[in-house]
């Protein structure tokens, strides 16, 4: 398995990096690896892979449209409702999440996720490895390693419980809230 690319891999990128144009990232199907100088949780240790993603995702009737470039960039300056890692480290550093738009979609509003944007350009940092079909690896990945930002597929981890219920709990919040503008 590739994953020694992912958990100690020769370089790791950060915001301003990912975001140049031509960005290094290739517009290819791929596995992305995050580590964070500074824990996003005081209950996970900094410097090393927390989490793991794939793009393009399997569906069950299509494959998605997303590729490594798209998705990772997507990470670094989008919003929890389109990220989950974002969703996640939100939550874990204490953001407010809340209901926007119409009301089904939750992010944590324009200053929350400008915050979470200018924390991740601080700690996260990114990796990747081509992969034609990473849903493949990315099971194998969750299976054998400790990444505890991933829920999906990941019920034996030790962080999954508190973590889940932390997300639940922020958007059961979000529900009560008024929609934000």
């Amino acid at each position: 398995m590739e994953a020694t690319a992912l958990t100690r891999p020769d370089r790791l990128w950060s915001a301003p990096e990912v975001l140049l144009r031509p960005s290094p990232v290739p517009a290819v199907a791929g596995v992305y690896g995050w580590h964070f100088k500074q824990a996003p949780h005081h209950d996970l240790d900094a410097e090393r892979l927390l989490y793991v993603g794939i793009a393009p995702r399997y569906m069950a009737n299509r494959i998605s449209t997303q590729n490594l470039r798209k998705r990772v960039r997507y990470h670094y300056r989008g919003n929890a409702a389109g990220s989950t890692l974002r969703l996640t480290l939100g939550c874990l550093l204490g953001f407010e999440l809340r209901r926007v738009g119409s009301g089904k979609r939750m992010t944590f509003g324009e200053a929350g996720e400008a915050t979470l944007s200018h924390w991740m350009a601080e700690n996260a940092r990114v990796c990747w490895i081509e992969q034609e079909e990473p849903w493949a690896m990315e099971s194998e990945l969750i299976s054998h390693l400790d990444l505890p930002l991933n829920l999906d597929q990941n019920h034996h981890n030790a962080f999954h419980g508190r973590l889940k219920n932390l997300r639940a709990k922020a958007r059961q919040r979000a529900r009560e809230l008024p929609i934000s503008a």
